[in-house]
């Protein structure tokens, strides 16, 4: 656990399938942070101190990761995001998503729109987007031979290479947020079993509805992202009413992580703008 939170310090929410884990700390207009697959929300620990500094910021871990219940019938997690704010009698949010809690964002606004103020997408694009480089069709490759395999060593070698990505090597990169992406998705992985069924219902037509988000959008991504990554996000700051990019160079798909105090400024810079 970092420094930034502690088990006690989760929250939850009685949804209508199991309780859902969350954060929430700060004051002031409303930040929701949304993690990537397979870890939780300590993988904003460098920006929710940063943030609840003026604001006020929802950590949740989602749906089948973290603290918060597996599912045991069909869900989408824009339900689960918007079943929480009105919960809390909070929004509308702004909300950051990183890599899958990308797709949560973009699809979040595409079904309730009149709870979400503005997105910031990060290693995200809408939810048709599929890799189509080498490198990340090996590793996804990789990785479902080593879970089928219930080799779960080497689903983790194989995921934290996510970090540096395909041009650097685990060596390269700060070693505290790899341990850290390692420990949040081995916890993710001990929640599930093999074979158990997937009750996720994706939210369709994302891309063919973008133009439709009218709020502010910004895709904020790592240089050493794919190029075709990269290319999406350009596509969907394009396609909104109001999109924007951003690229920190010399980084991957966790600009949070690697240089989180860029990545919080380029953030609260875009809060600012609201």
């Amino acid at each position: 656990m970092t420094t930034a939170t502690k088990a006690s310090d989760l929250r939850t929410f009685a949804s209508a399938d199991g309780d859902l884990a969350y954060l929430d700390t700060g004051s002031g207009d409303l930040v929701v942070l949304l993690h990537s697959g397979y870890v939780d929300h300590r993988v904003w620990h460098a920006q929710i101190p940063a943030l609840a500094a003026g604001h006020r910021v929802i950590a949740l871990d989602v749906r089948g990761h973290g603290s918060s219940a597996n599912a045991s019938k069909p869900f989408r997690w824009a339900d689960d995001i918007a079943a929480l704010l009105r919960h809390l009698d909070a929004g509308p949010a702004v909300l950051v998503g990183l890599s899958m809690g990308g797709l949560i964002a973009t699809n979040t606004v595409l079904e309730y729109p009149e709870l979400v103020r503005a997105v910031v997408t990060c290693g995200a694009a809408t939810g048709e987007f599929q890799y189509t480089d080498d490198w990340t069709r090996g590793l996804q490759a990789e990785m479902a031979r080593a879970l089928e395999a219930a080799d779960i060593e080497g689903w983790l070698d194989a995921f934290v290479q996510v970090l540096p990505g395909p041009e650097r090597t685990v060596a390269d990169v700060d070693q505290d947020s790899l341990r850290l992406i390692r420990d949040m998705a081995r916890g993710t992985l001990a929640k599930h079993t093999p074979g158990e069924k997937d009750w996720f219902v994706p939210v369709p037509d994302t891309f063919a509805r973008a133009a439709g988000i009218t709020v502010p959008l910004l895709a904020l991504n790592g240089g050493l992202e794919p190029a075709d990554m990269l290319a999406a996000a350009e596509r969907l700051a394009g396609t909104v009413h109001d999109g924007r990019t951003e690229v920190v160079d010399g980084v991957g798909h966790y600009p949070n992580l690697e240089t989180p105090e860029i990545f919080n400024q380029i953030v609260l810079d875009f809060l600012r703008t609201l």
